[in-house]
């Protein structure tokens, strides 16, 4: 089994990569598809935030095909591949679902984040870059994004203000970036993905200006930096 979750793993995530030229590729969800239509959502992150998404498919593709080749039966490979498997298997749908369906999307979203996390904390301490790190990255960026999703929702469906909907999705990111980053010291990718998304949904705030979704992002920022500066790194 151990080889065949590495060849899993591995193809998996080249669905995942290629997900976006099978369809019309993913920006942020469009103001029409809820019922009370999310025009400049303040939860939302600058659409240049997305373009992260081409280094995390790349980087995954190099992770488990180095995975495949060198590491099929390495235990520090073998106890991360399952969660990363069902993570990216389930992505390489999600573009198509997200055009189709906001709520599936956010509730499969949530599922990836889910999984990528448990990825990230089963994986060892070896290969850091080429493992520990990859799934950091993607992790990170889940993290922000389905809890952008969750607060596009709640706005969306009309049961919060668009500013309420982004201090509890925002919220929640950062009440999950925390946990994880002191689950996971040793990883430096996550908590600076983390940062890439809030610095995204700041510049999204500039204009018209929203001063305390900004602080709550800044705040974060401040709060996360801290891993990527820590000395005791490895």
């Amino acid at each position: 089994m151990t080889k065949v979750f590495s060849v899993l793993t591995f193809v998996a995530a080249v669905i995942f990569a290629i997900s976006p030229f099978l369809t019309d590729g993913f920006r942020g969800f469009t103001a029409n598809q809820f019922p009370f239509p999310q025009t400049n959502p303040p939860v939302q992150p600058a659409g240049y935030a997305f373009s992260i998404w081409g280094v995390l498919y790349i980087w995954l593709i190099i992770s488990t095909a180095y995975g495949l080749l060198k590491k099929s039966n390495s235990a520090s490979w073998i106890n991360a591949r399952p969660a990363l498997f069902v993570s990216l298997a389930v992505g390489a749908s999600w573009i198509a679902i997200a055009q189709v369906s906001v709520v599936w999307a956010t509730v499969l979203i949530w599922v990836m984040l889910v999984f990528a996390l448990a990825a990230l904390l089963k994986s060892g301490s070896d290969d850091r870059w080429l493992l520990r790190e990859s799934i950091g990255a993607y992790a990170g960026w889940l993290t922000a994004a389905s809890c952008v999703a969750l607060g596009l929702v709640i706005a969306g469906y009309g049961y919060t203000s668009q500013t309420t909907a982004a201090f509890i999705g925002l919220g929640l990111a950062l009440i999950i970036a925390a946990a994880i980053q002191k689950a996971r010291p040793d990883t430096v990718s996550y908590p600076l993905v983390v940062i890439w998304a809030l610095t995204g949904v700041i510049f999204s705030n500039l204009e018209p200006l929203n001063t305390g979704v900004i602080v709550l992002c800044g705040v974060g920022i401040a709060y996360l930096a801290r891993a990527v500066v820590a000395p005791k790194l490895r």
